[in-house]
């Protein structure tokens, strides 16, 4: 197979040599299990101390607040589980309609349990209904679970104002930024945020970890019963992988001013999507995220055309890639009330650091000509 041009970035992304390299130590020489005495388990417990300090960086919080996990989904989990295990009074979540699938499962768990869960809907082009969130919080409401950015259309919710709703009311405020760590700056010492979870392998760490920000003294249940992570999370810790998320996580905050250039690139992309009649930019006009575009093509099948672009070492995804195969149209594109032209006609091209200017002169250049075949 020849180069790939690499476009899938949302759903996960290469990585990064120094992180590689951050982790290979701990599989060969120093291999000892962090929860050992001896000199070999002091390195490991010193390597997961220094990936606490890392990630704590990147949020802008202190390390005892970092719980390492292995990623969003888990993370999703233990927050939403664990918070209406630990506050048995109040049985009442509000969340959004376009939140991950990996949420949404854990909706339906704790709906089945007796947790009364208000959704709340987002307009054509993505924005959060902020009237309607403080509106349907109540005073049994436990907890407002929302997504930093969405990873389809990469529309990014206002998070300074839905936090400060949802502490007027009283509520605790969870984020899912699987999507927005590494792409934006999250400063969690000015956001009043009391839990947040992201995952290594979306911006550059290995996949299989992640970590779940909890703010010091914020009540709640472990997912996993043991003596690991302060007893927040058992398990023995997978300490290459900490260190790979680590580095991630460092390499990740002094990056973050070179998003500008993959917004530069993004706009040249949706600039020439544009150009293609019967095309639209789902969010295009809400805040976004610098790397994300999802883009519909009317008149043909999503999926055929990135067969079309694959064939040509194109790597793009229809919406999330946790949906890929599914036949229903997008829930998110269904809650934008996006017209049915678009519903399975759409693509998501998501770029990174890495995406070069020549790549995306490539996919600018196929697109027209790919477009006008399957019509």
């Amino acid at each position: 197979m020849g180069a790939l041009i690499y476009l899938d970035n949302n759903a996960t992304t290469r990585t990064d040599p120094a992180v590689v390299e951050a982790m290979l130590p701990w599989f060969s020489e120093r291999y000892g299990n962090a929860g050992s005495a001896h000199a070999l388990g002091h390195l490991s417990e010193g390597a997961i101390g220094h990936a606490r300090e890392q990630v704590a960086a990147l949020l802008k919080v202190s390390a005892p607040e970092i719980v390492f996990n292995s990623g969003a989904t888990e993370g999703l989990n233990h927050a939403l589980r664990g918070v209406f295990e630990a506050h048995l009074a109040k049985r009442h979540l509000v969340t959004t309609a376009v939140e991950h699938t990996a949420h949404l499962g854990v909706c339906d768990w704790l709906r089945r349990g007796g947790v009364e869960i208000t959704v709340v809907g987002v307009d054509g082009d993505g924005r959060l209904d902020l009237d309607a969130l403080e509106a349907a919080i109540r005073p049994d409401t436990a907890l407002v679970s929302v997504m930093a950015a969405n990873n389809e259309t990469g529309v990014l919710f206002p998070l300074e104002d839905i936090a400060a709703r949802a502490k007027a009311k009283g509520a605790l405020l969870l984020v899912d930024a699987a999507q927005a760590a590494g792409k934006v700056p999250l400063d969690l010492a000015r956001l009043p945020i009391d839990l947040l979870t992201l995952s290594g392998h979306k911006f550059h760490g290995p996949k299989g970890v992640g970590a779940l920000f909890i703010r010091r003294g914020i009540r709640i249940r472990p997912l996993f019963i043991g003596h690991q992570e302060r007893e927040r999370r058992g398990g023995t810790e997978n300490v290459p992988a900490l260190a790979g998320l680590g580095k991630a996580a460092e390499l990740a905050a002094a990056r973050l001013p070179d998003m500008a250039r993959a917004t530069a690139l993004r706009d040249r992309l949706e600039s020439a999507i544009r150009s293609i009649p019967g095309t639209r930019i789902h969010g295009s006009i809400s805040p976004r995220l610098p790397n994300t575009t999802l883009a519909g093509f009317a008149g043909l099948d999503g999926e055929a055309l990135l067969l079309k672009l694959s064939g040509r070492g194109v790597c793009v995804s229809i919406g999330s890639a946790c949906t890929t195969g599914l036949k229903e149209p997008s829930h998110v594109l269904k809650a934008m009330a996006v017209p049915v032209e678009f519903l399975k006609s759409t693509l998501r091209f998501s770029l990174s650091h890495e995406t070069r200017e020549a790549e995306v002169e490539t996919v600018a250049a196929l697109l027209p000509g790919l477009v006008a075949e399957l019509r």
